[in-house]
């Protein structure tokens, strides 16, 4: 049995589906940022401030005018609804505020995700 788990663990390419958390911050720096924020200073402005996005309810965020589309989803943000939703925002949620041309390269929404997640551990320590 080890000798069939070593098999196939060799047989994985080096990194196959590791996240890239440095790709992830440059996206978020130059398709989000000019709208959303994230991490210790984070506040909303255009767009909702993106801390603690995992799990939370959209439209949910205090503070932020969100269009009543959005408070009306009931979606929670996870990599699968968080996926969608960049891929096509208004297609998930006819009537967003949300402009975005979109992002449906797999590995890019993967590292942005990863980003995303990685700031919100950084706020919850």
């Amino acid at each position: 049995m080890k000798t069939l788990y070593l098999t196939i663990l060799l047989a994985l390419p080096l990194g196959a589906g590791a996240a890239d958390l440095n790709n992830g911050q440059r996206l978020f720096g130059t398709r989000c940022a000019s709208c959303h924020s994230v991490g210790p200073s984070a506040r909303s402005g255009f767009g909702p401030q993106l801390n603690a996005l995992f799990g939370r309810r959209a439209g949910s965020l205090p503070g932020y005018g969100y269009s009543a589309a959005m408070r009306r989803s009931n979606i929670v943000w996870s990599d699968k609804t968080l996926a969608a939703f960049l891929d096509d925002p208004g297609d998930l949620v006819p009537g967003t505020k949300m402009r975005f041309w979109g992002m449906s390269n797999d590995k890019q929404v993967a590292d942005l995700l990863a980003y995303l997640r990685s700031q919100q551990q950084v706020q919850t320590r």
